[in-house]
């Protein structure tokens, strides 16, 4: 995962921001030509354009159809960030969604990553039927207004932003130009400037 080795190499803190991606979407999803409003040879392009971004950053993307809310998946993140998993569950419901077109709206999606993360599945559920951790989630939305974020991913860093799926060397130049210190052993591979 880039972002362990953007931590090795720099003295950084990340923080998990939840954005309001369509938040409107129904819990049954919408197809990607319902939620863009085009026709599917429009959604094709789309897809094919988004799959050579990917291959040329090395992520994996599977054959995605819909939409689906992520607004359960965002409060049970924090959930798991609290119990010190977060970024592992952050790597799972991606990949669930992105790679494997999974619905991250349902209740048993959910519980089965936090499960499969090593998170106790039956505390997971209560996360999510009491929705405990749904302020905390408001106030990223709220966080992520103020900020001015539209997109995702959005790399945010003393006022500067970067937008989108980018490099390695882009997120480390985002980190010098806003003066982050440099670890004393940085990874082979990893650029330096």
């Amino acid at each position: 995962m880039r972002i362990d080795r953007l931590r090795k190499n720099y003295e950084i803190e990340i923080k998990w921001t939840a954005f309001p991606l369509h938040p409107d979407t129904p819990e049954e999803g919408r197809t990607l030509e319902e939620l863009f409003k085009v026709g599917s040879e429009e959604i094709r392009k789309k897809m094919l354009h988004l799959r050579q971004v990917a291959d040329e950053l090395g992520l994996p993307l599977g054959q995605r159809t819909k939409t689906y809310n992520s607004r359960l998946a965002q409060e049970l993140a924090k959930w798991a960030e609290a119990k010190g998993r977060g970024d592992e569950f952050h790597e799972a419901v991606f990949r669930a969604y992105f790679v494997d077109g999974k619905n991250i709206a349902t209740m048993e999606e959910l519980v089965t990553l936090a499960e499969f993360v090593g998170l106790p599945a039956e505390e997971a559920r209560t996360v999510l039927q009491t929705r405990s951790y749904r302020q905390p989630v408001d106030a990223d939305w709220f966080r992520a207004r103020l900020l001015g974020v539209t997109a995702v991913p959005t790399f945010v860093i003393d006022r500067r932003a970067v937008v989108g799926a980018q490099p390695l060397g882009v997120l480390a130049q985002l980190l010098i130009d806003s003066n982050v210190k440099k670890r004393d052993h940085v990874e082979p591979g990893h650029p330096r400037q």
